[in-house]
Parts: structure tokens; C-alpha cells; sequence
């Protein structure tokens, strides 16, 4: 290339020197930038560095632009989700200590009560029924925002003699709005269908239908005994913050100095813990793909930057001989390379805000308000990554093209890129480690990616620097097919070549192997706790006398599949031999679960949906227990210790022989405490059953055994999997934009010596070497260093896919020595075709323009 525009014009004659004309003027460092910017992008050299960078920012801002809405979001609704700025829930009537420190603080109050019910229908109406979520609310319902019915109406509490309820209660009571509800001993008018709860929280709080009723009505149900289970909320409203920060502290102080007990401030983490972890978990894939993408995008600047300088070593040579200095030449390049770093990230910004809008769509069965505008902080976090990028991993080796000698144009060995571009290199990587982690919101998460991706990448240097090494020694110079001798000379002739190309496409196939299997896993955790033949029917208060008439009306109805424990109710009193009450605990939860009874049950052979975690099950031990591993934690109990127990009176003690991890969300009986014995008989017991209920199969249980209580989930159950499916979704979309980010690496990592083999090929073929056996030489090179670097990935990536998965997700990680066969075969495939790609036309390329291109460069 010329680039006489670019050089300072000399006196070149006498005559020019005689005349009165002034020398001319060199342009400037902008325009010499924007020049050599625009030469570069019409000849397409900066295709894939852009295409690079673009696509990581797009990642890490579609997860940014989205974390940054529902944070907002829940900010902004947190008062409405939780009924007020601060709720004492409590399971009994709130204290009056509380309420005073409100009245006297100034605060506005609303009460209401909650707790599960039967409701019908009159007889008129077919007679069924149905359990229902009750809650009574006063006047002053909702403290912030308001009911929304199915008609349109915004409303707070129903006027008296009056109900809400949801329309899934009219489809199982077969009513409409307007007739009459019978609750308890009271009758009330269907005057509203729910469309929306204020203080629901996010998503459904419980598996039964709500009917809310004004307190005024609910004395005339007489559904509230001694002995009932109610729930309590005091929920106060202030208007300033200041007043209810103040509220806060003393009611904890009023909790802690009085010893109220059942007593707790609620945040907004209550909630459904399945749909929590659900969420949680997705989160963090969605970060891990933002982390991956951003590390691919670092190896692919640093690849595409390289071949850059090497491209550009003559046109510099030829600029410093035309008098232009080093200064000028550095600050061009970092100029252009600046300016398309905003560009591509500006562009980046733009596709994650749509990706994101595409996130938002999925995700509309969770988000149940209307998000707010973002703020600003993922745009700068976007363009911030994007120079990042650009700075740490691009600008290094092409600033080096400033330092390239004059003498470059003559003797062509000169000025290749030194060894001091790695230590800055290596300089970038521990800074944008730092940003790694930043972007993860989780601080071993982003240390775990980081470091696990710098000791990788540092693993397959080392171990391709060995193959290569290996192969020099090992590979016979006669004999053997002439293809084979000539890809392995090759690839033993530019060893530093061959290390870099396969680290290269060893980092790019781990990203592509962790996305893959992560996802695989984590979708399948997903959908093995919400199964599509799940339990939809929860059968309780069963009879001992009646387990034998129920399990054959089960197997008469063609259930095959179900679950059926005992269900003991029983308090737990001492550990070790001492008695212990709930001030022996700090944590709150602690002291509850001490307060209450446990749900206790027996089974000779562990629940196939529960994992043993600590110490052993041995079936029917006379005197083991087997607890879950959260309680345990809890309540500081280890394997060895004895417990005992209170069932109706009789004390039943036991040594913890095992721990097991139970999955709440599984949609499954679980149990906190497990005898691993077959039968108690001398404990009093009902049982529970858990199965899929065909048609008409509830009608004749209610009909056959009246005691029995029949909890549908089928709703909720269905609603899960819609939410589950739209989370993949999501996660789905996004890994697809990691997975062509993924392909960039291999495209540049595979065609990066493109212009060294054109000329080798072009050499080669004026020596007679024919189009097939180089062909075959490009090949066989492609397809051995694809398979190695697939054969690294693969093993890497089960260590570091055990690590994630453990720590992180925490979920069971499964060895999968297919995939590492799986990551060899795709490795030398994806390679091959990267490479096919990349370098088509060289064999083809003329070798006259070849030969004579290289002479004039």
C-alpha cells in the first residue's frame, strides 16, 4: 500500500525547494485516524474484532438491562408486594406492644388475617367443595396499591356480607359471580373475581383459591377456634422513610426484649422458595453466559488484533520511511481503534436492549407489574466493557506497529511483534479478571470463571507446547503418507504458531462445552422437579382404617404411581439427653421450628426423591433417624446426635444416622425427620398420599371417605412448568448468542495465519506440489489441531463444570465421559469448517499474484 496521502510531502528537487510554495502540510492525527479507519473497514479488517465485540456487549447488557428493570421494579413495588412499608406477621393476634410503637410513631395500619378453610357450594348449586385460602381484611386494605378485578375495578376490602375469590374457585364450585358462598356457618355473595392481589407477593403464595371477606364477617363463620392455625398481619404505612426505618428497629428491639415468640417482621424474600432458586438459578446462568461471552470476546480481540498487526507491519515500515513518527503513528492506531471500540459497543448496547426485550416477553408469566425504564448504569457498563476489551486486549500488539524499523521494507525478518506484548497481555488479563467478577454479582462465581478460564488457558498452552514438542521428535521425516509429513513439518516449523492456535480453540470449545453441558443440566434439574406426569393431588388426614380402601380406590382408578407415607406429629424436646427451648437458639427460624411440631413419618428404604448427603440409610435400623440436611443446619445437629421426641405424649427416641437433601419444589411428600423403619405402630399416625389424579377420581374420594382433605395443585403444578419453560426460554436465547460469539474464536483462531499459508501454498505449488495434496495438508493440520484442543476442552471442562455446578447451582453434577469424546469429534470438525471457510480460495489463489503481492509488500 501506498499511503502517500498519509506521508508528510519532502522537498524532493531543487526546483521545489527554489519555488516560493510553502512544503506541504501533513494532515492531522484525526483525519490520518478516520483515513486509515475507513481503508481498514472497506477492506474488511475489521470485521470480526466488531463482530466480537458487539456480541459481548450484547450478552452482558441483556442480562445488565434486565437485572437493572426488575431491581428497579422491586424498589419501586416493594411496599405494595409486601402490603405496607414494614408487616408483623405473627400466629396470633399482634401484640399490643406493637401496635402502640406504630400509633405513637404516627404510622397508618391495616390488619388482616389468613389461614386455609373449607368452602362450598349450596346445594342448589351442586353442593361441592373446595379448600380455600380465607383472608379477612379491614377497611384500611391495601395500605398501598389496590385489588384489581376481572371487570376492570380497582377496589380495597369487599363490603360486608360480600367476597372476592379467584376465578379458580368458580371452576371448582361450578358458580358464577352474584350467587351465594357458604364459608363456614355464614353465606356470602360472589361479588368480585380477583384479577390481581397487591400483597400477594410475586406469583402464588399458596396451592388453594383465595376468598377474601371483610373482618366484620368473620366472627359469623366462627371458623376461628383455640386450636386453629391463623396467620396474622400488621402492616403499617409511613410517610417517611425515616418513620418507618424507626418502626422497624423497635419492633425488632420490642420481638428481642420481650421474648415474643411466633413473632417476625416479613421481607420481601418471603416467597415461594422453589420459584426463588427457580429464578436464582437462571440468573446465574444468564451471568455465566455474560462472563463466558466476555471471555471469548478477550481472546477473539486479542487474536483478531494480532492478525491485524501482522497485516499492517509493511504499510507501517513504508509510513516510517515516508517520514511519519512513531507519535503519530501510535496515537492513529489508538484512535481507530478507540473509535471502533465505541462503535461496536454502541452497537452491541443496541442488540442486548432487544435481546433483553425478548428476556422481558419469556419472562411474563413471572413479572406481574409493568417494569420501569432502565437507568443508565447498563449502557456505561456496555460501552465500558467494550473499550475494556478493546484497550487491555486489542491495543497491545497493534500500538507495537508504531515501533516497526524503516528497515522492515528491505529485510523482512524485521520488527515481528516482541515477547513484551504477552506481559501486557497478561497485565489486562488480571484487570479484566477484576471486571469479570464485577459483571458476575457473585463473587465465586466470577472468581471461579476468571481464574478457572486463566488456569485453562495457561493448562493447554503448556500441553500444546508439549504435543508440538512431541511431535518434532516423534514424527519420522520418511515414510508415511507425503499429507501427513508435510501438516505435521507444518505445524512443528512455527511452534509458537501452533501453541497459540490450539490454546486458542481450546478456550473457545470449553466456553461452547460449559454453556452446553451447563444448560443441558441445569434445564434438566428443571424439569425433573416439575416432571410432566408430576403429582397434582395431595391426599391428607387419611385414616389408618382406611389405607387399604383408599390404595385400591387408587389402583381402581388406573393411579400407578404414588406416594404414600404415615404422617406422626410430634414435638422435639431434647438433643443429646438435654431438654431445649427456643432462647437456646440465636436464629429465629431455629427457635420456630423448636416451638412447633414436625410433620414425622417412617419408610424402610429412603425416598427415591431425596439424596443421602451424610452418613448412611440402613434399611429398618431400630434406632436411626435420618434428618434433612437444612434442619440439621439449623439447629446445629450432626451425625451421632440423639433426639427426642414428643408424639402425643409418648417420648420416641433415636440416634441421626443419616442427613438427606430434600427439593421442596419437588411437588413430592418430603418429610424433615425420617424412621428408617417399616412400621411404628404404637405411634399414633394418619397417612398422606401424593399421585396424579385422573377425571372424576376427587368426587368419588370426597364421596367414599369424607374426612379425607384433597389438595389441587394441577394449577399451580401447570403454572410452574409455563414458568419453567419460559425461563429456558430465555436462557436459551442467550446461550445462542455465546455460542456464535463461540464461533468467532474458532473462525479467527483457525484462519489467523491466513496471509503466511497463501504465501507457503503459493511457494509450494510453483514447485510442483499439487492443489490435492495441499488440500489434504490443510486438512489433515485443521482436523489434529481441532481434536486436540477439543480433547483439552472436554476434560477441562468436566473439572470446571463440577466446580460450577457444586458451589454455584448447587445442584448433582454428572460425570459425562462422552462428552469429552463428543468434544473432539466437534473440535476437528468445527475447526475444519472455521478453517474451510476462513481459507477458501487460498489453494485456488493464483500463485503468479500470489508470489507477486509478496514482492511488493
Amino acid at each position: 500500500m501506498a499511503h502517500q496521502d498519509l506521508a508528510s510531502a519532502p522537498a524532493a528537487s531543487s526546483s521545489a525547494a527554489a519555488a516560493p510554495a510553502l512544503p506541504r502540510q501533513a494532515p492531522s492525527v484525526w483525519r490520518m485516524a478516520w483515513r486509515q479507519t475507513w481503508r481498514d473497514a472497506r477492506a474488511g479488517e475489521l470485521q470480526l474484532l466488531v463482530l466480537a465485540l458487539c456480541l459481548a456487549v450484547a450478552a452482558v447488557c441483556a442480562v445488565a438491562f434486565l437485572s437493572d428493570r426488575l431491581d428497579q421494579g422491586l424498589r419501586r413495588d416493594a411496599g405494595q408486594l409486601l402490603g405496607g412499608d414494614a408487616v408483623v406477621v405473627s400466629d396470633q393476634p399482634t401484640p399490643a406492644a406493637l401496635r402502640e410503637a406504630a400509633a405513637a410513631l404516627g404510622l397508618r395500619a391495616a390488619d388482616n388475617v389468613s389461614f386455609a378453610s373449607m368452602a362450598r357450594a349450596p346445594d342448589a348449586q351442586g353442593g361441592a367443595s373446595r379448600l380455600v385460602s380465607v383472608k379477612a381484611v379491614g377497611e384500611a386494605y391495601p395500605l398501598r396499591g389496590r385489588v384489581r378485578l376481572s371487570d376492570g375495578r380497582d377496589v380495597g376490602a369487599p363490603p360486608p356480607g360480600s367476597v372476592w375469590v379467584d376465578p379458580a374457585l368458580l371452576d371448582a364450585l361450578q358458580l358464577q359471580p352474584g350467587q351465594p358462598l357458604l364459608l363456614g356457618d355464614a353465606q356470602l355473595r360472589i361479588a368480585g373475581v380477583i384479577a390481581t392481589e397487591p400483597d400477594r407477593g410475586a406469583g402464588f403464595l399458596g396451592f388453594a383459591p383465595r376468598v377474601m371477606l371483610a373482618q366484620a364477617d368473620l366472627a359469623a363463620t366462627a371458623l376461628i377456634q383455640p386450636a386453629s392455625r391463623v396467620n396474622y398481619r400488621f402492616a403499617v404505612l409511613a410517610a417517611q422513610p425515616q418513620q418507618a426505618k424507626a418502626f422497624v428497629e423497635r419492633a425488632e428491639a420490642l420481638i428481642k426484649s420481650q421474648g415474643l415468640r411466633g413473632v417476625r417482621l416479613e421481607s420481601l424474600e418471603s416467597g415461594r422458595p422453589e420459584m426463588r432458586q427457580t429464578l436464582d438459578r437462571a440468573t446465574k446462568f444468564l451471568n455465566l453466559v455474560a462472563l463466558l461471552s466476555a471471555l471469548l470476546a478477550a481472546v477473539a480481540v486479542a487474536l483478531a488484533a494480532r492478525d491485524f498487526a501482522n497485516r499492517h507491519l509493511d504499510d507501517c515500515a513504508m509510513l516510517r520511511v515516508l517520514g511519519q513518527p512513531q507519535r503519530r503513528l501510535t496515537w492513529a492506531y489508538a484512535l481507530e481503534f478507540i473509535g471502533v471500540g465505541l462503535a461496536a459497543s454502541l452497537l452491541g448496547v443496541l442488540l442486548g436492549w432487544l435481546l433483553h426485550l425478548g428476556f422481558v416477553g419469556l419472562l411474563g408469566g413471572l413479572l406481574l407489574v409493568e417494569l420501569p425504564a432502565p437507568s443508565l448504569w447498563p449502557l456505561l457498563l456496555g460501552l465500558g466493557l467494550g473499550l475494556c476489551l478493546l484497550v487491555g486486549f486489542g491495543l497491545p500488539p497493534v500500538l507495537q506497529l508504531a515501533a516497526v524499523p524503516p528497515l522492515r521494507v528491505i529485510r523482512r525478518e524485521l520488527g515481528q511483534p516482541r515477547a513484551t506484548s504477552l506481559a501486557v497481555l497478561a497485565a489486562g488479563l488480571l484487570g479484566f479478571a477484576g471486571v469479570l467478577v464485577a459483571l458476575a454479582s457473585d463473587l465465586r462465581l466470577g472468581l471461579m470463571a476468571a481464574l478457572g478460564f486463566a488456569a485453562a488457558l495457561a493448562l493447554f498452552a503448556i500441553v500444546a507446547y508439549a504435543a508440538v514438542w512431541l511431535l518434532r521428535r516423534l514424527m519420522p521425516q520418511a515414510g508415511g503418507p507425503r499429507w501427513l509429513r508435510l501438516a505435521t513439518r507444518q505445524v512443528a516449523a512455527r511452534p509458537a504458531f501452533a501453541v497459540l492456535q490450539v490454546a486458542s480453540l481450546a478456550v473457545g470449545l470449553l466456553a461452547l462445552a460449559l454453556l452446553v453441558l451447563m444448560r443441558t443440566d441445569l434445564i434438566a434439574s428443571w424439569r425433573m422437579a416439575t416432571p410432566a406426569q408430576a403429582p397434582d393431588r395431595f391426599a391428607i388426614n387419611i385414616m389408618p382404617e382406611q389405607q387399604q380402601d383408599f390404595l385400591a380406590a387408587l389402583k381402581k382408578a388406573g393411579v400407578q404411581d404414588h406416594d404414600w407415607y404415615p404422617m406422626i406429629r410430634g414435638r422435639l424436646v431434647a438433643i443429646n439427653g438435654r431438654d431445649i427451648r427456643p432462647e437456646q437458639f440465636q436464629d429465629e427460624r431455629a427457635q420456630r421450628l423448636v416451638e412447633r411440631e414436625f410433620n414425622l413419618s417412617h419408610s424402610e428404604q429412603a425416598p427415591a426423591h431425596n439424596q443421602v448427603v451424610g452418613g448412611q440409610w440402613r434399611d429398618g435400623e431400630a434406632d436411626g433417624l435420618s434428618v434433612e440436611q437444612g434442619l440439621a443446619r439449623d439447629l446445629g445437629l450432626r451425625l451421632g446426635d440423639k433426639l427426642r421426641f414428643d408424639v402425643a405424649g409418648m417420648p420416641v427416641e433415636a440416634r441421626i444416622t443419616s442427613l438427606r437433601k430434600v427439593d421442596w419444589a419437588s411437588m413430592r411428600v418430603n418429610f424433615f425427620v425420617l424412621f428408617p423403619r417399616a412400621a411404628m405402630p404404637e405411634l399414633p399416625a394418619t397417612y398422606i398420599a401424593a399421585y396424579r389424579s385422573p377425571a372424576g377420581l376427587d368426587r368419588q374420594l370426597s364421596h367414599d371417605f369424607p374426612n379425607l382433605t384433597l389438595i389441587d395443585v394441577s394449577a399451580q403444578l401447570t403454572q410452574v412448568q409455563q414458568v419453567l419453560e419460559q425461563v429456558i426460554l430465555a436462557v436459551q436465547l442467550l446461550f445462542l448468542v455465546a455460542l456464535a460469539l463461540g464461533l468467532v474464536v474458532l473462525l479467527i483462531a483457525a484462519t489467523s495465519s491466513r496471509d503466511a499459508r497463501t504465501r507457503e501454498y503459493a511457494l509450494m505449488r510453483a514447485l510442483g506440489a499439487p492443489s490435492t495434496l495441499l488440500a489434504a495438508v490443510q486438512r489433515a493440520e485443521l482436523l489434529g489441531v481441532g481434536a486436540l484442543a477439543g480433547l483439552l476442552a472436554g476434560l477441562v471442562s468436566q473439572g470446571l463444570g463440577w466446580g460450577l455446578t457444586h458451589y454455584v447451582f448447587e445442584f448433582d453434577w454428572q460425570p459425562k465421559p462422552l462428552a469429552v469424546l463428543g468434544c473432539v469429534v466437534v473440535g476437528a470438525l468445527l475447526a475444519q469448517l472455521a478453517g474451510w471457510w476462513g481459507l477458501r480460495g487460498v489453494i485456488t489463489r493464483p500463485v503468479a499474484q500470489t508470489l507477486r503481492e509478496a514482492d511488493v509488500n
